[in-house]
């Protein structure tokens, strides 16, 4: 039996595989309920008692050494196996499916993008603000209806005096960090101000809770009203064609004085008028205005001395034009058959 031991270990220690298919077949000659070892481990019962010790210690070896040899063996063709398959060294080792941007982000970029283009810089803060820097610096009148609980959401209400400005709430336009920015530097000032806001509404195909804005800001002494005819002008050029109109008309912002909304002529009739515009052949884009002096006073700017202009758009309406998009749930879905349309948009 000893001589058959010294052939098995013999044999084990020169076998060699090239797959996974070759080291099954070692498994199953030395190591299987029927192989070779464990047949030896049933004769076993037939040596002498005299013997036993002896030959029970050369098995114990040879079955100790077949499992070192298949571990072994087996790692070896786990390490080939990695590189195997590979003829391209440079490529990545897992094959990642490149992700998209969301549309959102993609119409953001390009906002910004534009008004860097003539010296804008882009200003953020926080999305959780207190009343003072959402409505009280802004000139918003203590009884203002934007202050109720149908328009905020608030996190906790609190009373204004010395030692707080007020409530603490979910900020409803992106103003509160151009009035963050008036405080911390001295004119002039011209930034863009991106992020997201918040308003207690009902969501809906055209309306939702979430949502984001642009807006921008221009501090300087003789800062006029052409001054903001031409910026925007420009944006809008730039945003929906070379051929774009603009038109500005009348309208009310607590923060503004003169304030005005401005529409653009249809993108998609070319302002012949279709459904989208209502068959005016107009789409209003953004709301804007001269900064009104008591909110430059607020901010500790000399309103004798400078003017400037402010303007703010949403994103969601600019993206659902490019995009042909119908509803603006779909923007907060995630769902990744919607945003894989626009891999490469980038």
């Amino acid at each position: 039996m000893l001589d058959k031991i010294n052939s098995l270990l013999s044999e084990i220690s020169s076998f060699t595989v090239k797959n996974q298919e070759e080291l099954e077949l070692y498994r199953l000659k030395y190591l299987s309920k029927k192989g070779l070892i464990p047949g030896l481990f049933e004769e076993f019962r037939n040596v002498p008692p005299t013997d036993k010790k002896n030959i029970g210690q050369s098995l114990n070896m040879l079955k100790q050494t077949a499992l070192d040899k298949y571990n072994s063996l087996k790692a070896e063709l786990e390490s080939v196996s990695d590189v195997s398959g590979i003829s391209d060294l440079t490529r990545p080792s897992y094959p990642w499916e490149l992700g998209s941007r969301h549309p959102i982000s993609i119409v953001r970029n390009e906002i910004i993008s534009i008004f860097e283009k003539i010296g804008f810089v882009v200003s953020e803060g926080p999305e959780i603000e207190d009343d003072d820097h959402v409505f009280t610096k802004l000139n918003f009148a203590p009884e203002h209806p934007a202050r109720d609980m149908q328009d905020t959401f608030y996190v906790s209400r609190i009373s204004p005096d010395e030692s707080n400005p007020g409530d603490i709430l979910l900020r409803t336009h992106t103003s509160s960090v151009q009035v963050r920015v008036m405080q911390s530097q001295k004119p002039p000032i011209r930034t863009i101000s991106p992020g997201r806001v918040f308003r207690n509404e009902a969501i809906s195909a055209r309306a939702h809770c979430i949502f984001h804005q642009v807006e921008g800001l221009y501090i300087d002494e003789n800062v006029s009203f052409a001054d903001l005819k031409q910026t925007l002008l420009f944006f809008a050029r730039e945003m929906y064609g070379k051929n774009t109109k603009i038109r500005l008309r009348p309208s009310y912002f607590p923060f503004t004085e003169p304030s005005g909304e401005m529409d653009v002529s249809c993108t998609i009739c070319g302002g012949k008028g279709c459904n989208v515009c209502k068959y005016t052949g107009w789409l209003e884009v953004l709301g804007c205005g001269m900064v009104h002096p008591a909110v430059l006073e607020a901010c500790d700017i000399d309103s004798r001395k400078y003017t400037g202009f402010a303007f703010g758009m949403g994103i969601e309406r600019p993206a659902m034009l490019k995009y042909q998009v119908n509803d603006l749930r779909l923007y907060f879905e995630n769902d990744i058959r919607f945003l894989g349309q626009f891999k490469t948009a980038f």
